[in-house]
Order: C-alpha cells, then structure tokens, then sequence
C-alpha cells in the first residue's frame, strides 16, 4: 500500500509542490542525487573512483512534451560524456539514458528517440565508454528495446534493462542473455496492472531470481541491480555456480543507498558500480526511489525533521 501511495505521490502536482519547497528538502535530496549540473555530477566522480567503483550518470528528465526539450536532455548528455572524454574517465564511467526524456512520447518518437540517443551512443564511444538503455513505464517496453536493437547493430555495447515485477522479465532476460550482451536486472519502480506485472514482494523477489538464473547462467554480462542483501548473496552464489569471475558481471546501487555495501563487495573484489543520478528533474526520480524501498521514506522524514 505504501509502494501504491508514493507512486501516486511522484505524479501529483500538488505533492510535488510541498516536497520542493518543505525547508532543508534540497540537503536531503544530496544523498540520492548528485546535483543539477554536469560539473556537480562529475564533482562525486573522483571520490567514488577511488573507491574502486564504477559508475553510470543519469541525466534526470522524463515525460518529455516537446522537440527541443529532448534536443536540450542529448546535448547534456553529450556535455557530460565530451567531459568523461577529456578528463579520461571513460573507462570507469558510463551513463544511463530515459527514451522518454530523449522523445519516446511525442508523434514520431520512437524515430525521434532513436536518432537522440544514436548521438549520445556515438558521444560514449569517443569518451571510450557506453550507454545503457532505462526502461520504464510498462507502456513504453517494446519501443525501448525495438530501439535498443537498432542501436546495438552499429552500438554492440549499448545496455538494456529489464524489470524483475514484469511477468515477462524471465522471457526477456532468455532473449537478451547472448554473447556479449549488457543487461541490468532490476526490481522495477513503476505502477502497472496485475495482468503486467507482480505486485507483491515475494512474487517480484522470485521473479528477480529467476530472471538472476537465465542472466547468470547465459552468456552477457548481467548487471545485478539490487540492495537487497539475501539477492546480492544469491546472485554471487550463481556466480559460483556457473564460474563466472568477478569481471563478468557487477552490482549496481543508487547513489547514496547502502554505501558501506557498495565499499564491501568493491574491497572484496566484486565490480560494482553505482547509478548517479543529476539534474534538476529529481522529484519524480526521488518519490519512486522512496516506492522501490520503502525503508528509505524513514531516513528522508527524519532527516527532515531534524531540520526543522
């Protein structure tokens, strides 16, 4: 119920507008989003890096209206991966890309998207890096990887995502678990019918692991996007399994959430890389983090409150 709530929350004008100007909102929101800008983005790189993680930016923006707003979200991207390019962090770092902030929703978008993010991919290729593909709402699944097969045939490294609460992740993950093949596993943050998608717990965290089976078990290169600390370890047992070594596969996590873990599996050898998000769009992105794991409202109200 509390999962519904916030994701209701997340498309409510009303609600938006209390968050955005509740006192000290901006000082929590530090945790979960890098900054506005590229140069706040790029300012976390460093220290995250040194670390021993990797990291994959995300430009914040969705829903985009109209042509030269997603003009606007490519040249970012563009800004970004040209920085990546001279400061030669391009080896540890990619960037994560939303088609509906490049277009995917306006007449013609799919074609408008497509060509948006052909920029962007080529942008990472100068920059010696690559592109995953966000998916998101459910409506908007067999456009995304319609594009994500057109860009891999000049873009063989272009990532796809796929969302565990699906109820036809497991189908998708057999067809994208080929040679080569760069694939995030994630629970999934969007509301969508029963006859879509599992909405109990269990049922997505079972989802998740047999989604885990087919990735682990085939021949890409799964990207393990969870906190959850029973599928991290499940995830590298199945590395075990299948004798899979610590380069063949990685953990994601959000910028902020359950850093200390991030460290641990770094420090004992795992890849793990963590999604930043940045920009000046970060209320929705923040209401569905909250709705993914609910454990985090707790931290974003009492950091609030002891603001006050």
């Amino acid at each position: 119920m509390l999962r519904q709530v916030l994701l209701a929350a997340s498309r409510s004008g009303g609600v938006r507008r209390l968050v955005e100007t509740a006192p000290y909102t901006r000082s929590v929101v530090k945790r979960f989003v890098a900054g506005e800008s590229a140069a706040d983005a790029l300012a976390v790189t460093d220290r995250l890096i040194s670390d021993g993680l990797l990291i994959t930016f995300d430009h914040l923006g969705e829903d985009t209206v109209e042509t030269a707003q997603a003009e606007t979200i490519t040249a970012r991207y563009e800004e970004l991966l040209g920085r990546l390019a001279a400061n030669g962090t391009g080896t540890r770092a990619e960037v994560s890309v939303k088609l509906t902030a490049l277009g995917q929703l306006l007449d013609d978008g799919e074609k408008i998207a497509l060509e948006n993010a052909r920029r962007i991919c080529a942008a990472a290729r100068d920059a010696g890096t690559t592109v995953t593909l966000d998916m998101e709402d459910h409506t908007t699944v067999d456009s995304t990887l319609r594009v994500l097969a057109e860009l891999r045939e000049e873009y063989p490294t272009t990532g796809a995502v796929i969302q565990a609460y699906l109820r036809r992740a497991e189908e998708y993950c057999a067809t994208l678990a080929d040679e080569g093949s760069r694939v995030r596993l994630c629970k999934g943050a969007y509301n969508a019918p029963d006859s879509v998608a599992f909405t109990a717990r269990d049922e997505i965290d079972k989802s998740y692991v047999r989604c885990m089976k087919v990735l682990m078990g085939g021949r890409g290169y799964p990207m393990l996007a969870t906190h959850d600390p029973r599928l991290i370890e499940i995830g590298g047992s199945l590395a075990g399994l299948h004798g899979r070594e610590p380069g063949s596969f990685e953990y994601q996590m959000l910028y902020g959430i359950r850093p200390n873990e991030q460290l641990r599996l770094a420090r004992e050898g795992a890849q793990v890389r963590v999604y930043v998000p940045y920009g000046e769009e970060w209320y929705g992105y923040l209401m569905r983090r909250l709705a993914e794991r609910p454990a985090n409202l707790g931290f974003f109200l009492r950091s609030l409150a002891s603001k006050s």
